[in-house]
């Protein structure tokens, strides 16, 4: 996580940082589904789906922003 940290904030280009983010919310989902199941306290699954679901459609609306700025 260290690693996606630095490269997040020291990327070479834009799309790396994204794919770093994506990487450190990946991570942070499977600490929080982890940190769920050992407690018995299920309602965080909810919140990482719905953190998975807002990151996913990030990154997706980010790749159309890209293709429409490079390719049109």
């Amino acid at each position: 996580m260290l690693l996606a940290l630095i490269s997040l904030f020291r990327g070479p280009s834009l799309p790396d940082r994204i794919v770093a983010l994506d990487l450190i919310a990946s991570l942070s989902i499977g600490f929080t589904i982890v940190f769920a199941v050992s407690t018995g306290n299920y309602r965080y699954l909810d919140i990482a789906a719905i953190v998975a679901l807002v990151i996913f459609i990030g990154t997706v609306a980010y790749a159309s922003y890209l293709k429409k700025k490079y390719y049109d």
